[in-house]
Protein backbone atom coordinates (compact mmCIF):
# COMPACT_ATOMS: atom_id res chain seq x y z
CA UNK A 1 0.00 0.00 0.00
CA UNK A 2 1.50 3.38 -0.92
CA UNK A 3 2.71 5.62 1.91
CA UNK A 4 0.74 8.61 0.58
CA UNK A 5 -2.64 6.90 0.23
CA UNK A 6 -5.14 9.61 -0.71
CA UNK A 7 -8.13 9.89 1.62
CA UNK A 8 -10.18 11.44 -1.17
CA UNK A 9 -9.65 8.39 -3.37
CA UNK A 10 -10.66 6.18 -0.44
CA UNK A 11 -13.91 8.11 -0.06
CA UNK A 12 -14.57 7.70 -3.77
CA UNK A 13 -13.83 3.98 -3.56
CA UNK A 14 -16.18 3.45 -0.59
CA UNK A 15 -18.96 5.37 -2.33
CA UNK A 16 -18.71 3.18 -5.45
CA UNK A 17 -18.45 0.03 -3.30
CA UNK A 18 -21.65 0.95 -1.44
CA UNK A 19 -23.61 2.09 -4.49
CA UNK A 20 -22.19 -0.50 -6.92
CA UNK A 21 -22.77 2.14 -9.56
CA UNK A 22 -20.38 4.81 -10.80
CA UNK A 23 -23.34 6.97 -11.82
CA UNK A 24 -25.02 6.89 -8.39
CA UNK A 25 -21.69 7.26 -6.59
CA UNK A 26 -20.81 10.32 -8.67
CA UNK A 27 -24.18 11.88 -7.87
CA UNK A 28 -23.69 11.13 -4.18
CA UNK A 29 -20.20 12.69 -4.23
CA UNK A 30 -21.34 15.66 -6.36
CA UNK A 31 -18.61 15.10 -8.95
CA UNK A 32 -18.62 14.22 -12.65
CA UNK A 33 -18.61 10.51 -13.46
CA UNK A 34 -15.45 10.68 -15.64
CA UNK A 35 -13.59 12.29 -12.73
CA UNK A 36 -14.70 9.49 -10.41
CA UNK A 37 -13.67 6.85 -12.95
CA UNK A 38 -10.20 8.38 -13.32
CA UNK A 39 -9.71 8.55 -9.56
CA UNK A 40 -10.70 4.90 -9.08
CA UNK A 41 -8.34 3.82 -11.86
CA UNK A 42 -5.55 5.86 -10.22
CA UNK A 43 -6.24 4.13 -6.89
CA UNK A 44 -6.12 0.72 -8.57
CA UNK A 45 -2.75 1.59 -10.11
CA UNK A 46 -1.40 2.73 -6.74
CA UNK A 47 -2.59 -0.45 -5.03
CA UNK A 48 -1.64 -2.71 -7.90
CA UNK A 49 -5.00 -4.50 -7.88
CA UNK A 50 -8.30 -4.36 -9.72
CA UNK A 51 -11.06 -3.20 -7.34
CA UNK A 52 -14.13 -3.31 -9.59
CA UNK A 53 -15.39 -5.18 -12.63
CA UNK A 54 -17.77 -3.18 -14.83
CA UNK A 55 -20.03 -4.78 -17.40
CA UNK A 56 -23.41 -4.24 -19.03
CA UNK A 57 -24.92 -6.05 -16.03
CA UNK A 58 -23.51 -3.55 -13.54
CA UNK A 59 -20.53 -2.95 -11.26
CA UNK A 60 -19.22 -5.58 -8.85
CA UNK A 61 -16.33 -5.65 -6.41
CA UNK A 62 -13.44 -7.99 -7.11
CA UNK A 63 -12.23 -10.22 -4.22
CA UNK A 64 -9.43 -7.72 -3.40
CA UNK A 65 -12.02 -4.94 -3.54
CA UNK A 66 -14.29 -6.76 -1.10
CA UNK A 67 -11.39 -7.18 1.30
CA UNK A 68 -10.39 -3.54 1.00
CA UNK A 69 -13.79 -2.00 1.80
CA UNK A 70 -13.59 -2.46 5.58
CA UNK A 71 -9.95 -1.35 5.62
CA UNK A 72 -10.85 1.83 3.75
CA UNK A 73 -13.75 2.57 6.11
CA UNK A 74 -11.48 2.15 9.15
CA UNK A 75 -8.91 4.57 7.69
CA UNK A 76 -11.59 7.14 6.87
CA UNK A 77 -13.19 6.87 10.30
CA UNK A 78 -9.82 7.25 12.03
CA UNK A 79 -9.04 10.33 9.95
CA UNK A 80 -12.43 11.84 10.74
CA UNK A 81 -12.02 11.12 14.45
CA UNK A 82 -8.57 12.73 14.50
CA UNK A 83 -9.95 15.84 12.79
CA UNK A 84 -12.75 16.12 15.36
CA UNK A 85 -10.33 15.81 18.29
CA UNK A 86 -7.95 18.41 16.85
CA UNK A 87 -10.80 20.88 16.29
CA UNK A 88 -12.08 20.28 19.80
CA UNK A 89 -8.62 20.94 21.24
CA UNK A 90 -8.37 24.13 19.19
CA UNK A 91 -11.65 25.40 20.66
CA UNK A 92 -10.18 24.98 24.13
CA UNK A 93 -11.64 23.32 27.17
CA UNK A 94 -11.89 19.65 28.01
CA UNK A 95 -14.86 17.60 26.83
CA UNK A 96 -15.72 13.91 26.69
CA UNK A 97 -18.80 12.30 25.15
CA UNK A 98 -20.27 9.01 26.39
CA UNK A 99 -22.75 7.01 24.35
CA UNK A 100 -25.37 4.60 25.60
CA UNK A 101 -27.89 2.20 24.13
CA UNK A 102 -31.59 2.32 25.09
CA UNK A 103 -32.21 0.75 28.50
CA UNK A 104 -28.67 1.45 29.77
CA UNK A 105 -28.30 4.22 32.35
CA UNK A 106 -24.87 5.88 32.23
CA UNK A 107 -25.74 8.33 35.03
CA UNK A 108 -23.59 6.80 37.77
CA UNK A 109 -20.55 6.56 35.50
CA UNK A 110 -20.96 10.14 34.31
CA UNK A 111 -21.36 11.38 37.89
CA UNK A 112 -18.22 9.55 39.03
CA UNK A 113 -16.27 10.91 36.08
CA UNK A 114 -17.33 14.48 36.86
CA UNK A 115 -16.28 14.00 40.48
CA UNK A 116 -12.79 12.99 39.35
CA UNK A 117 -12.51 15.78 36.77
CA UNK A 118 -14.54 18.81 37.95
CA UNK A 119 -13.44 20.87 34.93
CA UNK A 120 -14.34 18.16 32.42
CA UNK A 121 -17.52 18.73 30.41
CA UNK A 122 -19.20 15.35 29.98
CA UNK A 123 -21.90 14.94 27.34
CA UNK A 124 -24.11 11.89 26.74
CA UNK A 125 -25.51 10.67 23.40
CA UNK A 126 -28.12 7.98 22.83
CA UNK A 127 -27.07 5.49 20.16
CA UNK A 128 -28.80 2.72 18.25
CA UNK A 129 -27.78 -0.80 17.27
CA UNK A 130 -27.04 0.49 13.79
CA UNK A 131 -24.58 3.27 14.79
CA UNK A 132 -23.25 2.37 18.24
CA UNK A 133 -19.85 1.25 16.90
CA UNK A 134 -19.56 3.74 14.03
CA UNK A 135 -20.01 6.71 16.37
CA UNK A 136 -17.05 5.56 18.47
CA UNK A 137 -14.81 4.86 15.50
CA UNK A 138 -15.47 8.18 13.77
CA UNK A 139 -14.93 10.23 16.90
CA UNK A 140 -18.45 11.44 17.60
CA UNK A 141 -18.31 9.52 20.89
CA UNK A 142 -15.24 8.95 23.07
CA UNK A 143 -16.54 5.87 24.91
CA UNK A 144 -19.86 4.08 24.73
CA UNK A 145 -21.97 1.49 26.50
CA UNK A 146 -22.72 -0.95 23.65
CA UNK A 147 -24.89 -4.00 23.27
CA UNK A 148 -23.81 -7.12 21.45
CA UNK A 149 -23.81 -8.34 18.76
CA UNK A 150 -21.34 -5.61 17.80
CA UNK A 151 -18.28 -5.53 15.58
CA UNK A 152 -15.37 -5.06 17.97
CA UNK A 153 -12.69 -4.48 15.33
CA UNK A 154 -10.72 -1.34 16.12
CA UNK A 155 -12.17 -1.14 19.62
CA UNK A 156 -11.10 -1.86 23.16
CA UNK A 157 -14.09 -3.73 24.58
CA UNK A 158 -14.70 -4.34 28.31
CA UNK A 159 -17.62 -6.75 28.98
CA UNK A 160 -19.64 -5.50 31.96
CA UNK A 161 -22.78 -7.56 32.51
CA UNK A 162 -25.52 -9.54 30.79
CA UNK A 163 -29.29 -9.30 30.92
CA UNK A 164 -32.16 -11.40 29.57
CA UNK A 165 -33.71 -10.68 26.20
CA UNK A 166 -37.47 -10.71 25.79
CA UNK A 167 -39.96 -10.74 22.93
CA UNK A 168 -42.39 -7.84 22.69
CA UNK A 169 -45.89 -8.87 21.58
CA UNK A 170 -49.26 -7.19 21.09
CA UNK A 171 -51.32 -7.70 24.24
CA UNK A 172 -53.91 -9.45 22.05
CA UNK A 173 -51.47 -12.08 20.73
CA UNK A 174 -52.12 -15.68 21.90
CA UNK A 175 -48.50 -16.01 23.11
CA UNK A 176 -49.10 -13.13 25.52
CA UNK A 177 -51.14 -15.54 27.66
CA UNK A 178 -48.02 -17.61 28.39
CA UNK A 179 -45.49 -16.96 31.13
CA UNK A 180 -42.60 -17.47 28.72
CA UNK A 181 -41.97 -18.66 25.16
CA UNK A 182 -39.32 -20.39 23.10
CA UNK A 183 -37.74 -19.43 19.78
CA UNK A 184 -39.70 -22.18 18.05
CA UNK A 185 -42.90 -20.37 19.05
CA UNK A 186 -41.74 -17.17 17.36
CA UNK A 187 -40.05 -18.09 14.11
CA UNK A 188 -43.22 -18.04 12.01
CA UNK A 189 -43.84 -14.43 13.07
CA UNK A 190 -42.40 -11.36 11.33
CA UNK A 191 -39.34 -10.02 13.13
CA UNK A 192 -39.03 -6.23 12.80
CA UNK A 193 -35.24 -6.22 13.10
CA UNK A 194 -32.14 -6.70 11.01
CA UNK A 195 -30.83 -10.29 10.79
CA UNK A 196 -27.48 -9.31 12.30
CA UNK A 197 -29.18 -8.00 15.46
CA UNK A 198 -30.82 -11.32 16.40
CA UNK A 199 -28.79 -14.09 14.71
CA UNK A 200 -30.29 -16.82 16.93
CA UNK A 201 -33.81 -16.01 15.72
CA UNK A 202 -32.78 -16.26 12.07
CA UNK A 203 -30.97 -19.55 12.64
CA UNK A 204 -34.05 -21.02 14.30
CA UNK A 205 -36.25 -19.55 11.58
CA UNK A 206 -34.13 -21.06 8.81
CA UNK A 207 -34.29 -24.48 10.45
CA UNK A 208 -38.06 -24.27 10.85
CA UNK A 209 -38.91 -22.75 7.47
CA UNK A 210 -35.97 -24.29 5.58
CA UNK A 211 -35.26 -20.90 4.08
CA UNK A 212 -31.90 -19.11 4.09
CA UNK A 213 -31.20 -16.18 6.35
CA UNK A 214 -31.89 -12.92 4.45
CA UNK A 215 -28.86 -11.39 2.76
CA UNK A 216 -28.07 -7.82 3.78
CA UNK A 217 -29.95 -5.61 6.24
CA UNK A 218 -33.59 -6.48 6.76
CA UNK A 219 -35.70 -4.39 6.93
CA UNK A 220 -34.23 -1.91 4.45
CA UNK A 221 -34.43 0.96 6.94
CA UNK A 222 -33.53 1.13 10.61
CA UNK A 223 -36.44 1.77 12.95
CA UNK A 224 -36.16 3.35 16.38
CA UNK A 225 -37.38 1.46 19.45
CA UNK A 226 -40.45 3.70 19.54
CA UNK A 227 -41.28 2.93 15.90
CA UNK A 228 -40.79 -0.80 16.42
CA UNK A 229 -43.17 -0.81 19.39
CA UNK A 230 -45.75 1.12 17.39
CA UNK A 231 -45.55 -1.54 14.70
CA UNK A 232 -45.85 -4.33 17.28
CA UNK A 233 -48.96 -2.65 18.71
CA UNK A 234 -50.33 -2.53 15.16
CA UNK A 235 -49.78 -6.32 14.88
CA UNK A 236 -47.25 -6.01 12.08
CA UNK A 237 -44.64 -8.19 13.81
CA UNK A 238 -42.59 -8.66 16.97
CA UNK A 239 -39.25 -7.43 18.30
CA UNK A 240 -36.60 -8.87 20.58
CA UNK A 241 -35.28 -6.41 23.17
CA UNK A 242 -33.09 -6.52 26.28
CA UNK A 243 -35.36 -6.69 29.32
CA UNK A 244 -34.32 -3.26 30.63
CA UNK A 245 -35.20 -1.66 27.30
CA UNK A 246 -38.63 -3.31 27.25
CA UNK A 247 -39.27 -2.13 30.82
CA UNK A 248 -38.19 1.43 29.97
CA UNK A 249 -40.60 1.64 27.02
CA UNK A 250 -43.67 0.26 28.81
CA UNK A 251 -46.98 0.94 27.03
CA UNK A 252 -50.47 -0.55 27.54
CA UNK A 253 -50.97 -2.11 24.11
CA UNK A 254 -47.83 -4.30 24.09
CA UNK A 255 -46.35 -6.76 26.53
CA UNK A 256 -43.14 -8.75 26.77
CA UNK A 257 -42.34 -12.35 27.63
CA UNK A 258 -39.03 -14.04 28.41
CA UNK A 259 -37.60 -16.34 25.74
CA UNK A 260 -36.30 -19.44 27.52
CA UNK A 261 -33.74 -20.56 24.92
CA UNK A 262 -32.45 -17.12 23.88
CA UNK A 263 -29.01 -16.28 25.33
CA UNK A 264 -28.74 -13.08 27.38
CA UNK A 265 -27.61 -9.77 25.94
CA UNK A 266 -24.01 -8.68 26.64
CA UNK A 267 -23.39 -5.07 27.65
CA UNK A 268 -19.87 -3.68 27.33
CA UNK A 269 -17.89 -0.46 27.42
CA UNK A 270 -16.09 0.31 24.16
CA UNK A 271 -13.66 2.95 22.97
CA UNK A 272 -11.24 3.28 20.07
CA UNK A 273 -8.37 0.83 20.49
CA UNK A 274 -5.54 3.22 19.62
CA UNK A 275 -6.66 5.91 22.07
CA UNK A 276 -5.12 6.36 25.49
CA UNK A 277 -5.99 9.25 27.78
CA UNK A 278 -6.32 9.96 31.47
CA UNK A 279 -10.09 10.29 31.09
CA UNK A 280 -10.49 6.95 29.28
CA UNK A 281 -8.37 5.17 31.88
CA UNK A 282 -10.56 6.75 34.56
CA UNK A 283 -13.72 5.46 32.85
CA UNK A 284 -12.20 1.96 32.83
CA UNK A 285 -11.49 2.19 36.56
CA UNK A 286 -14.99 3.50 37.26
CA UNK A 287 -16.83 0.77 35.36
CA UNK A 288 -14.64 -1.90 36.96
CA UNK A 289 -15.64 -0.51 40.37
CA UNK A 290 -19.32 -0.25 39.43
CA UNK A 291 -19.87 -3.46 37.47
CA UNK A 292 -17.00 -5.90 37.87
CA UNK A 293 -15.67 -5.70 41.43
CA UNK A 294 -17.28 -8.36 43.67
CA UNK A 295 -19.71 -6.91 46.17
CA UNK A 296 -18.26 -6.56 49.63
CA UNK A 297 -19.94 -8.66 52.28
Amino acid sequence: MPDDLDLRKLRYFVAVAEELSFIRAAERLHIAQPVLTRQIKALERELGVKLFVRSTRGTVLTPPGVGFVDEARVILRSATAAQRRVRQAARGGSQLTIGFMPGILPTATVRALRERFPDLRVEVVRTSWDDQVAMVLDGRIDASFVRFPADGRGLTVIPLYTEPRVVVLPVTHPLAARGSVRLADLVMLDLLQQPEAIPEWWEASAARRRTPRPAGPQPSRVWTVEEKLEMVAGERGVVILPESTAQFYTRPDVTYRSVDDLPPNQVALAYEANRNSVELRAIEEIVHEQYLRPARS
